[in-house]
């Protein structure tokens, strides 16, 4: 199998340097000078979103206590509209550690706040690496990491969480749908060091479209484990055969479109597997949803939610400088305070106390079919 488009560098950096033989980190002179025009950047384009707030834009970043400074060393095209950043501290320090499946919920320069999945190597103590699909019709984030993060623009991050865990079964089937594979590749990584019995296969429109070609190729050194499948080439995919490639008893882990989890649910559903896990990156279609309102007291305006949308996509409408980021209810960017009225909680993050405090997440949570939230908007 031929691999897709390699690898290529657009800045040639080299790579973090360790800490020396005395266990002091090292100082790196162009990163140091990378990092100060890296934050000039950055404020530039703070401040341009400081002038474009009240038009709607993301508001400018500010700065929290515990959050933790990036520095992007590198910018790599992995594949058509796809390019990987690996990310630093500012002085090539020792970054909090990760394990495979987490990701990093990044503030932009912009203000925005976007979810990616680290892709490169648990091992790698000094180095994130991510992986971002430019998305011209989202919501801009994708458009902005691809566009106005030039090697040493400057990050922040509260630090690595997981939501998508990897076990580690002894029989494992990894099937990764085009971006999907970033949180896929370093749990490929570790099973490989295991030594378990896995397989990968990774899907997509074309293979050009794919990322990480060659570098799991490079991992891959049988054949019978990994596997390429491209629409243009064999047509859409049969997500029950694909699950039934799956060694005995084996655990699947997916990550993909939506139409390609849903199919693959419903055939671990129906078959002996050994269970089934998942991540998104994309929202989950409402469900059982009913129809609503929303009053935004500050602002004076009523809104209607209809019985099939999210709450958070009728309230970008009027407000777009709303802020959210996974759409799925875990990372709590979308929260806001309801001052009036009974919430249907569907997220998978505020506590019981929260809730009671009038918490809510706006990205996935409702009302009663009929009912009323005031909003603190």
């Amino acid at each position: 199998m031929s691999p897709s488009t390699p690898p290529t560098s657009i800045s040639g950096g080299p790579s973090t340097a360790p800490p020396d033989l005395y266990g002091r980190e090292r100082a790196d002179r162009m990163m140091r000078a990378l990092t100060v025009l890296g934050r000039l950047h950055t404020d530039a384009v703070a401040h341009r979103g400081r002038r474009r707030a009240r038009s709607g834009a993301p508001h400018p970043p500010t700065r929290r206590a515990g959050m933790l400074e990036l520095v992007v060393r590198e910018r790599v095209v992995e594949a058509r509209e796809v390019i990987s950043l690996r990310l630093t501290a500012p002085a090539g320090g020792r970054l909090p550690d990760w394990q495979p499946g987490a990701h990093l919920l990044l503030e932009l320069p912009s203000g925005r706040r976007r979810h990616y999945s680290l892709c490169g190597d648990p091992l790698d103590r000094y180095t994130y690496r991510i992986a971002i699909r430019r998305l011209p019709e989202g919501g801009g984030g994708s458009v902005e990491m691809h566009d106005a993060l030039p090697v040493g623009a400057t990050l922040r991050t509260v630090g690595p969480r997981n939501a998508f865990p990897f076990a580690a079964e002894p029989a494992v089937l990894f099937l990764a749908g085009g971006i999907g594979i970033t949180p896929i590749l370093p749990m490929v990584r570790q099973a490989a060091r295991a030594g378990l019995d896995w397989r990968l296969i990774h899907l997509g429109r074309t293979r050009a479209s794919l990322p990480f070609g060659a570098e799991l190729s490079e991992l891959c050194a049988s054949s019978e484990r990994f596997e390429v499948r491209a629409d243009d080439e064999a047509g859409p995919p049969d997500c029950a055969e694909l699950v039934g490639r799956a060694p005995a008893g084996a655990a699947v882990y997916c990550c993909g479109p939506a139409p390609m989890l849903a199919g693959v649910r419903a055939a671990v559903d129906a078959g002996p597997g050994g269970g089934l896990h998942f991540e998104r990156f994309a929202p989950a279609p409402v469900v059982d949803g009913r129809p609503f309102e929303l009053r935004l007291r500050r602002a004076g305006i009523d809104l209607a939610v209809p019985a099939d949308r999210p709450a958070l996509d009728v309230l970008r409408e009027a407000l777009p400088q709303t802020a959210y980021s996974c759409r799925q209810g875990f990372c709590g960017v979308c929260r806001v305070r309801v001052l009036a009225g009974e919430v249907d909680h569907r997220d998978l993050r505020l506590t019981d106390d929260e809730r009671a405090a009038g918490a809510m997440l706006v990205c996935v949570s409702r009302a009663a079919e009929g009912e009323r939230l005031v909003l603190d908007l």
